[in-house]
């Protein structure tokens, strides 16, 4: 069978992949949607088990994504709000890249990570324009069950 070789990279070497990558992203955005992409809308979906948090362009095609679980959090682990401000903070680089400034946040869930992420969005350099609540509020509800006849 004979040797076998490891191919070792170097740090200069996986940088200069990881530009590559990062500019052919941004020449897909540009390509995808005619012109540069300088304002977007996030999606925070918050639930009592995880945060999911999607960046968009205006008219809601998706650019990118991110979530606890995604990131690393197991469990209980993720539906804290360390967890969504960490969620925030990734999708937060992945707009720096995409070379989004501007954004419009949409909130949806009952989570305890939301005031959290949306902290975390703007403390990491995204300019909010606004905050919107879009959680689903039932107006009647479901149909009651029969009456219990004895």
């Amino acid at each position: 069978m004979g040797k076998k070789r490891i191919i070792t990279t170097t740090k200069e070497e996986l940088l200069k992949e990881r530009e590559k990558i990062d500019e052919s992203l941004r020449r897909e955005v540009k390509v995808k949607f005619g012109k540069r992409v300088t304002e977007g809308k996030v999606y925070i979906s918050v639930s009592y088990n995880n945060t999911l948090i999607t960046l968009t362009d205006p008219d809601g095609n998706v650019l990118t994504w991110s979530s606890a679980g995604n990131i690393g959090f197991k469990n209980t682990k993720k539906a804290t709000p360390f967890a969504a401000s960490k969620v925030a903070e990734d999708i937060s680089q992945k707009a720096k890249k995409l070379g989004i400034d501007k954004i419009e946040v949409l909130v949806k869930g009952v989570g305890s990570g939301r005031e959290s992420a949306i902290r975390s969005l703007a403390t990491h350099g995204l300019e909010i324009e606004s905050i919107k609540d879009i959680t689903p509020i039932p107006h009647n509800g479901c149909r009651p069950p029969k009456i219990r006849r004895v």
